[in-house]
């Protein structure tokens, strides 16, 4: 809680740094007289101090008032319900794709180790994790849509099995960075599980080599592959902005760059706020994941707690 205090205060402030004319999105740059200049100023509250202007903005947040949008005069909630479906179905199939793609490619790379299998699958790796996100939604844009035509340029698609279809190729261009990062990981992790005495002393006893692969070593490689797998799925949820505009899509990244370009606050901030909370559920679900899987740490809780009653 007080990071998301601190946060909000930060996005508040910031937003207000910028050299914007809030009435004129309101208005949409109309001309307007001064007594109507004043009623939409005090009518938004900009007439207030900064802190009294946070003070009203987070207490109507928490109440799950996000206030109205000044350039779509409608609740900010209402315009984040209808584009963040789009938004977590992006987010969901490029978490599924890179899963997909990360755990083979990571376990071949180790087992062929210093190959030309591990060299080429590295290279891709290397290249996915250098490239920008919105880079790879435009190359790969270029080869399938422009080039290929196997799939559309823009839109989201209606209904459920066509906003699959729609969706594959920004999904995939949102996976990459998380397949190399993903992968790499695997790779490296395997490699060391692989020289451990318990994997040499399973060698030595006979046992098949793709048992101590996925039995065994790959096992004790899920661990710290779920926490950073976790967090990069809230670092997704902000490179979705990116996709979403290059393929528009018409998600919630859509909407905070529309915010962003018309002086809306009320669309900025609520968006903004709701990335960092999302992030931080996401990292908080993933440290119970852990807690859950690793029977170390809850050992070393128990460990503690005794040590602490015994003293």
């Amino acid at each position: 809680m007080p990071i998301l205090l601190a946060v909000s205060v930060l996005i508040f402030f910031l937003i207000r740094l910028t050299p914007s004319d809030p009435i004129g999105s309101i208005t949409s740059g109309r001309r307007i007289s001064e007594e109507t200049r004043a009623a939409l100023t005090a009518q938004y509250h900009l007439d207030a101090s900064l802190p009294r202007q946070y003070i009203i903005w987070i207490g109507n947040a928490v109440r799950g008032n996000l206030g109205d949008s000044f350039r779509h005069r409608q609740p900010v909630s209402a315009l984040l319900a209808a584009r963040l479906p789009t938004t977590i179905q992006l987010v969901l199939m490029s978490a599924l794709f890179a899963v997909l793609l990360a755990v083979p490619a990571g376990v071949i790379s180790a087992v062929r180790r210093y190959t030309a299998v591990d060299r080429v699958i590295s290279g891709f790796m290397l290249f996915c994790v250098s490239s920008p996100v919105f880079l790879n939604a435009i190359l790969l844009m270029l080869i399938f849509v422009f080039k290929l035509r196997w799939f559309p340029a823009f839109g989201a698609g209606r209904g459920f099995t066509e906003n699959l279809y729609y969706l594959c190729l920004p999904a995939f261009a949102l996976s990459l960075n998380m397949v190399a990062l993903l992968g790499r990981m695997i790779r490296d992790r395997m490699i060391g599980e692989f020289k451990s005495n318990y994997a040499l002393a399973l060698s030595a006893k006979g046992t098949h080599f793709s048992r101590i692969v996925m039995t065994h070593c790959f096992k004790n490689t899920l661990i710290p592959v779920i926490t950073v797998g976790g967090v990069q799925i809230g670092a997704m949820v902000i490179g979705a902005v990116l996709v979403e505009n290059v393929f528009a899509l018409g998600g919630i990244g859509a909407l905070l760059i529309e915010g962003i370009q018309a002086s809306d606050y009320p669309v900025v901030q609520s968006i903004m706020l709701f990335l960092v909370t999302l992030f931080l559920v996401l990292n908080l679900i993933v440290d119970i994941i852990y807690f859950i899987i690793d029977p170390r740490i809850r050992t070393s809780g128990n460990t503690g707690k005794t040590g602490g009653e015994g003293s």
